[in-house]
């Protein structure tokens, strides 16, 4: 005698929801990770320094600050580096003389703090006229 069987031979198939669940749990893992540049996103033109005969007045009194943020004023270095104690320097070696002009040159890693206080000390002292040293661009051919 033979049984028969009427169950329908399942059909063999492949489920794609959890395919789907891993692949939407990877798309938010790399959209939370990842680090946008916005450089990419703001477009900003910089102004370019035209190069002129930069003959520096006999009279300009030069700040340099260094790439450790030290501050020196035509040749004398400032001991602390507070606003009060450049100030003061920028005081006594200038006199009362705040027409002169005043040339800032700050070292490319120097930081951005130290070229603020610079210009905030100055700006306190009443002096206006002050041009940031820039290194000229330099073409290559």
């Amino acid at each position: 005698m033979r049984i028969r069987n009427d169950r329908v031979q399942d059909e063999p198939h492949i489920d794609l929801v959890p395919l789907i669940d891993v692949i939407l749990v990877l798309i938010i893992f790399f959209v939370v990770t990842t680090t946008f540049d916005a450089r990419s996103t703001l477009q900003v033109q910089l102004p370019t320094a035209s190069q002129q005969d930069n003959s520096e007045p006999p009279r300009a009194l030069s700040v340099l600050v260094n790439a450790e943020g030290r501050y020196f004023i035509n040749d004398q270095e400032v001991l602390r580096t507070d606003v009060e104690s450049v100030k003061q320097t920028i005081a006594a070696v200038a006199g009362d003389d705040r027409e002169q002009t005043v040339l800032l040159r700050a070292d490319a890693r120097t930081p951005y703090q130290a070229v603020v206080t610079a210009q905030d000390a100055l700006g306190q002292l009443g002096f206006r006229r002050i041009a940031i040293a820039t290194a000229p661009e330099v073409r290559t051919p």
